[in-house]
């Protein structure tokens, strides 16, 4: 029939045709107000949806302007669940004749590396043993029960609370390390048994915020060590990082500490103050502020637990300091942990590489042992979470190998050293950015 006329039933109208869109145009909605990105080519304005976005509209937001597809397919374990919130969102598709990576992005390396994760896939990567994060999780419940009982028998002397203390300070360090694997969804195949896990995990047994941890550590992953993208390089002026932080500082004449002695201070305001002053400060604020109230009652249950452990040992006072104590030794363990793969890495303002090189350029690896393995939370293989930050930690090791092949390829260097360098690196990789500081400030 003519177009006039009446359409047989099971018929449909023919679509309109997709708007398309240059590079050029996209790159322009890169503002807070205006927000476009591009998955698998297709175009979608995130502007007013990012508020929702459970991630948090930081993390969704650094790839505004960008071909987002990696990091997209990085973050989530359902994709044909989140692409049921994509399809309100969808605008228009790339112009036939543009590139699917944005700003000259290396396409090879990208094509590489998503024949690389289809291969992780196919050799059930993704899968977790249920029973490795149970035996994990029995093992803190011990640690918790044997400090109980190491005062409960001893009494509260400074042998036995010493003793405890560090029992108490290793099982909060690696309870950080579990709800790290429910945080990235790497436990069970359902998001959401992966998120009240999560939350219990690191509200009950360690009094934090699961939503804190998740707009903060989400941002690390999609924009490692990327001034005013990563929360983890934001050091509110206390300490200048990589190569082009400390040379900006000096030539501005910017001298809020003696950078030239950072590596000095570092064991002062460092490792013991980040757990007890500075992140607890900012998980109670995060949670009244915004008002996580399901985040707040799951902390409130752990200091009801822990205040109800030890007061009848230390009374309400001696309490607090021991708690206090705890997290003093927790975080020496985290930061040395945390900062060995990271701060002694490429620092910088945004580059704009493919996931794969932004990745390898932002971290490096520790050798493998049980003890290192054990003592990291298998962050060790940190060029492997962050390029897999869904797979389950036990299985690291297993892509490490091919991962080490698609760099050789590409001439990408994949860095790997011990332990003990790689926390000696710490304080190398702050000498040199200091002394930087200190020769822009006196000559330019």
């Amino acid at each position: 029939m003519g177009k006039g006329g009446n359409q047989d039933e099971g018929a449909t109208e023919l679509e309109a045709p997709m708007p398309t869109f240059r590079w050029e145009e996209i790159q322009k909605h890169n503002l807070r107000t205006d927000k476009w990105l591009v998955i698998d080519r297709k175009v979608y304005n995130i502007t007013k949806w990012s508020s929702r976005h459970p991630g948090g509209q930081r993390v969704i937001g650094h790839y505004a302007g960008e071909d987002a597809t990696d990091a997209f397919l990085a973050f989530h374990r359902n994709l044909d669940f989140v692409r049921k919130f994509m399809k309100p969102l969808l605008i228009g598709e790339l112009a036939p004749e543009e590139p699917s990576q944005d700003r000259g992005k290396n396409s090879q390396i990208t094509e590489d590396f998503r024949a690389l994760r289809k291969t992780a896939e196919d050799m059930n990567l993704f899968k977790s043993n249920q029973l490795f994060f149970l035996l994990h999780l029995a093992h803190i419940i011990a640690m918790e029960s044997i400090a109980w009982f190491t005062l409960f028998y001893f009494g509260n002397g400074w042998i036995p609370t010493i003793i405890t203390a560090f029992v108490l300070a290793t099982s909060q360090a690696q309870a950080g390390w579990l709800q790290h694997d429910y945080g990235h969804l790497s436990v069970y195949k359902k998001s959401m048994w992966n998120h009240i896990v999560h939350k219990f995990v690191i509200g009950h047994l360690k009094g934090a915020s699961a939503n804190w941890w998740n707009h903060r550590h989400f941002q690390h992953h999609a924009k490692p060590n990327i001034f005013h993208k990563d929360p983890d390089v934001n050091m509110l002026h206390v300490f200048v990082l990589g190569e082009w932080q400390p040379i900006e500082y000096g030539k501005k004449k910017l001298k809020y500490l003696p950078y030239n002695h950072q590596h000095e201070y570092f064991f002062l305001i460092g490792p013991p103050l980040l757990i007890p002053l500075y992140f607890q400060y900012q998980i109670i604020m995060t949670m009244i502020v915004r008002k996580y109230w399901v985040d707040l009652a799951w902390a409130i249950s752990y200091y009801t637990r822990f205040f109800i452990t030890y007061i009848p040992f230390y009374g309400v006072l001696g309490s607090i300091l021991f708690l206090n104590f705890i997290r003093f030794l927790e975080s020496h363990w985290f930061v040395w942990v945390t900062q060995m793969n990271h701060i002694v890495m490429e620092i910088d303002r945004e580059p704009y590489r493919d996931w794969f090189s932004s990745q390898l350029a932002a971290t490096c690896n520790v050798e493998q042992s049980f003890f290192n393995d054990w003592f990291s939370g298998h962050l060790n293989f940190q060029i492997e979470h962050h390029l897999f930050p869904t797979m389950p930690r036990h299985n690291l090791h297993k892509i490490a190998p091919l991962v080490r092949s698609l760099c050789a390829k590409h001439g990408i260097e994949y860095q790997e050293k011990p332990l003990l360098r790689a926390l000696q690196d710490i304080i190398g990789s702050l000498r040199k950015s200091g002394q930087l500081w200190l020769d822009a400030y006196l000559h330019k």
